[in-house]
């Protein structure tokens, strides 16, 4: 499984999202910090979930790093994260 369908799946698990997007930008990043051959360094995701009501946004993203942590162990170098409730998301 690759990395991004590990993120998907993680996070399709655990917060439910109505609206979810994964994208590896990694070929972006060549040459850069953490990048490496093949992809899954970098990516962006846009999360939408009932789980992120009443909570702010560092408080979102705290939510979603604590669940990609083993991401990040697996060689995940930078995430771009937007995280909305539904009603956020319109």
């Amino acid at each position: 499984m690759s990395l991004g369908d590990w993120i998907r799946t993680t996070l399709e698990e655990r917060l439910a999202p109505t609206a979810l997007s994964v994208v590896d930008e990694s070929h972006q990043h060549a040459g850069h910090s953490g990048w490496r051959e093949g992809g899954g360094t970098h990516f962006r995701l846009d999360v939408v979930s009932a789980a992120f009501e009443g909570k702010s946004r560092v408080e979102r993203h705290r939510m979603v790093n604590a669940l990609l942590d083993d991401a990040f162990k697996r060689g995940l170098h930078a995430l771009a994260l937007r995280a909305r409730t539904p009603g956020e998301a319109g």
